[in-house]
């Protein structure tokens, strides 16, 4: 049954009836269905311990309270009781909600996954039975949820008879998150997951340097063809899917291919469980997999994620066919720097950082028993394993110490052309096939069998607009009208038993096309890149350009500054000014005819924007409604919203993946009718403050006449919290210098004395963006400082879109930049504060 925006808006009425998105970092998002079918089990310890059990229905998750959680015995009847609907973004919820709100306490996510409907939802409702499979990390099977007949809210979860029933006693539930690792406790009490880690590091001598992805250069597998047993070697399964980096850099997940491809995106599922680890620097080294319905890897499956690009497909898939990270080593943790580490105390150190279950595996291996394990792989039918010496040392390239042994030789041969069927079979006879030898292609032989009747069509097709005269290849090539050749465009993979004298294929089988691959990547064994690893997936990657329009119109009359000024600053300053606008929301003051024509604010963004755009819809408390906001990700999208005639960025102190969690706090220092040298002092004695009790403060202008001091934050809090911290240290400041600040908000309390002003700190709330350019006269911009030019006669209006870049090219660095990841220890700062308040 397929609800409205008003039903979507009325199943919410009861949630945001008991929140407010400015006290709780409680997700407040989508009303609007993603036909996803999610569910998630969150783990809440409010007044009491419990589960709480969500099924994705009709654009919302319909919700229920299990005081004793799921059993997987059929004996074990559990109560539900029916709560209020949630929305869709709450499944990705793990946090703390703080004391004073409903239902304040910490919440886990204790499982997630897709659940699959056996009886329409809406009939079941109405029944009062719900019959359905859970396919999750943890749950799976068939369960009921039966209403009793005695209360309208009071169900029981009930577990089906199916291979997934486990007798109540045996083995439990793991009590982590599926995404963080913690446990609730660990997570209400502010365990420190990390110490042990780095006490560890510290006593095995690993250097204290920060480990950039970036930066990083794979180590990479040699082939050997028989398996072997060595006490000095680990033995891990060969998993066939894509290798990645998977890194957490401050609050930022980043998922980089060997290639260098950002699959953050690509991947969400991977991304956000990465970004819950509880560390603030990681960098974990695996093979990305998507399982078939039988639990096995199944690389078409990762292929068809790959090629997904609209967000609503990715994020369907993301529940439907989820990726796992296999994760075999740990390059870096937090300061530390384990590459030199020996493989076996990497590996040992990997284990206790991953959770036990969920988007993140540990990739356990076998030491010693290589022969054995490499039996019981071939049994199975996967794909090979890899050997690994104990004590090696992480090295980029190609090693020695890894080794790859195939279960089965399989590799990707280039098409270079086909033979006419025979008979009644379809399409073609065999696949003509060749590689590179010594930087030429050779004939490597033919591949007839392994072919579907659809590949068959669909392969001929696509190889007859690709046809030319001659092979394009040296070797046995065969002679024959019924042979056609076509150019070297297309790969494909085959697995065969070896290869004859003169260089042929063995009983071939056709595998797959490797549309992934490149043509120059299939060279012979023994050449240079033999047995490369399967590069990462074709992303379908949307062309993004702007077309620019009245680039002459002149936007600043006194200077002559045109829009297609206003345009190159933007694209001139765009590494120093997006990382202050990646994945927060954009609002914009559009000047269609330059700062002294007509102009409006506008937070949505218009339906009719390109598809490569990036939007985010965001639930206002104010409107009753979502806004559509702009997300200023690249350089691109940038250019696009300056394209429209904006002016000064607005941004939200938050980002759209923890929208309720600022990552600073601001106190706008407004002179008003006070002298500019009475904002310095002001700004001096906050700084002075923050010293005093430890805590960061990072200063820049707001562009028009006063200043802006940032307080990190790093995402510990909510806009309450981070409002109530601008309160104190304004008051205390004021308190100081009573003479020439204030807190008064109304202009005849200021009488000529600076507003410190506390109050942008709420949710929705928005400040000028670093280095946005304002309205006036000179096109000034918000600069950051350092706090050394925090002096009387600093002229803020010096800084303007003509001498901008060529400040920051001398500073060379962006004294403001810190305040996107620090995350100081507030707790400890309020007990300072507290202190010097007592006793000044």
């Amino acid at each position: 049954m397929a609800a409205t925006d008003k039903d979507h808006l009325d199943r919410l009425e009861a949630f945001r009836a008991k929140r407010s998105p400015g006290r709780t970092p409680e997700p407040f998002g989508s009303a609007s269905g993603t036909g996803r079918s999610l569910f998630v089990v969150q783990r809440h310890f409010a007044r009491q311990l419990h589960y709480d059990f969500r099924l994705e229905a009709d654009g919302v998750l319909k919700s229920w309270a299990v005081p004793k959680g799921p059993s997987r015995d059929p004996a074990e009847k559990r109560l539900a009781v029916q709560t209020e609907d949630h929305p869709i973004d709450y499944a990705d919820f793990e946090g703390i909600i703080p004391e004073g709100n409903y239902g304040a306490g910490a919440v886990i996510v204790w499982d997630r996954g897709l659940w699959v409907p056996m009886i329409d939802f809406d009939e079941g409702v109405e029944k009062g039975k719900l019959l359905f499979e859970l396919k999750g990390y943890k749950l799976r099977g068939v369960w009921t949820l039966v209403k009793i007949k005695k209360s309208e809210k009071d169900w029981l979860l009930i577990k089906e008879r199916d291979a997934w029933v486990v007798k109540e006693g045996d083995e439990g539930f793991s009590e982590r998150s599926v995404f963080s690792g913690l446990t609730v406790q660990e997570l209400k009490d502010g365990a420190d997951r990390s110490g042990p880690v780095r006490q560890a590091l510290a006593e095995a001598g690993a250097p204290q340097q920060r480990v950039v992805a970036r930066d990083v250069e794979f180590m990479l597998a040699q082939t050997r063809d028989e398996p072997f047993t060595d006490g000095e070697w680990l033995f891990e399964l060969k998993y066939d899917g894509y290798r990645l980096l998977a890194c957490r850099e401050g609050t930022r997940p980043l998922l980089l291919s060997r290639n260098g491809h950002d699959l953050t995106s690509v991947f969400p599922e991977i991304a956000r469980a990465v970004s819950a680890l509880p560390f603030d620097n990681i960098v974990l080294d695996g093979e990305v997999v998507a399982h078939d319905d039988q639990g096995l890897p199944s690389f078409q499956r990762l292929q068809k994620r790959g090629r997904l690009s609209r967000k609503p497909d990715i994020q369907r898939a993301a529940v439907e066919f989820p990726a796992t990270l296999y994760v075999f080593d740990l390059l870096g943790f937090e300061d530390f720097d384990l590459r030199s580490l020996p493989l076996e105390k990497r590996k040992e150190l990997l284990s206790e950082v991953l959770p036990e279950a969920g988007p993140l595996r540990f990739a356990d291996h076998l030491p010693e028993q290589g022969e054995a394990f490499f039996e019981e792989v071939r049994k199975m039918k996967l794909e090979g394993i890899v050997a690994k010496k104990a004590d090696a040392r992480y090295r980029a390239g190609r090693s020695s110490h890894w080794l790859k042994i195939r279960a089965d030789r399989a590799e990707d041969f280039v098409i270079v052309g086909f033979s006419e069927p025979k008979g009644s079979r379809g399409g073609f006879g065999a696949l003509h096939l060749a590689w590179f030898a010594d930087g030429e292609l050779v004939y490597a032989g033919r591949v007839g069998t392994g072919f579907s009747d659809r590949e068959l069509s669909d392969i001929r097709g696509a190889l007859q607009s690709a046809e030319q005269s001659d092979p394009g290849c040296t070797g046995p090539v065969p002679k024959g009208q019924q042979h056609h050749w076509v150019e070297p465009e297309f790969v494909c993979e085959v697995r065969y038993k070896q290869w004859t004298d003169d260089g042929l294929l063995r009983h071939p089988v056709f595998l797959r096309l490797r549309d992934d691959k490149r043509v120059e990547e299939c060279v012979r064994p023994g050449g240079e890149s033999a047995f490369e690893e399967p590069p990462p997936p074709e992303i379908s990657v949307l062309e993004r350009s702007v077309q620019f329009s009245n680039i002459d119109k002149v936007f600043w009359p006194g200077e002559e500054y045109t829009k297609g000024d206003l345009i190159e600053y933007h694209r001139a300053l765009s590494p120093w000014l997006l990382p202050y606008l990646q994945d927060r929301p954009v609002v914009m003051t559009r000047y269609p005819d330059g700062i002294e024509g007509k102009s409006f604010f506008q937070k949505d963004a218009p339906e009719w924007v390109p598809e490569w755009i990036r939007t985010e819809k965001v639930w206002a408390e104010d409107t009753g409604k979502e806004t559509s906001y702009f997300i200023c990700d690249d350089v691109e999208t940038l250019l696009y919203v300056i394209n429209l005639g904006t002016i000064p960025l607005h941004i939200w102190a938050s980002r759209v993946t923890s929208m309720e969690r600022p990552d600073w706090c601001i106190l706008d220092l407004d002179p008003k009718d006070a002298p500019f040298a009475h904002v310095a002092q002001v700004a001096q004695a906050i700084h002075r403050l923050c010293d005093r009790i430890d805590l960061p403060a990072f200063v820049k202008t707001s562009g028009s006449s006063g200043l802006h001091v940032l307080i990190p934050l790093g995402g510990q809090c909510t806009y309450e919290q981070g409002k109530w911290l601008g309160q104190l240290l304004a008051r205390v400041t004021a308190a100081e210098l009573p003479e020439i600040a204030t807190t008064a908000r109304t202009l005849a309390s200021r009488r000529g004395r600076v507003y410190v002003d506390f109050g942008q700190n709420g949710y929705g709330k928005l400040m000028a963006a670093m280095l946005c350019v304002r309205p006036l006269p000179g096109a000034p911009v918000s600069m950051p400082l350092r706090w050394d030019e925090v002096v009387e006669k600093l002229d803020i209006r010096s800084f303007t879109i003509r001498n901008a870049l060529e400040r920051l090219e001398q500073l060379k660095e962006d004294p403001l930049k810190p305040v996107l990841s620090l995350k100081p220890d507030l707790v400890g700062v309020l007990d300072r504060l507290q202190e010097l308040v007592a006793n000044p």
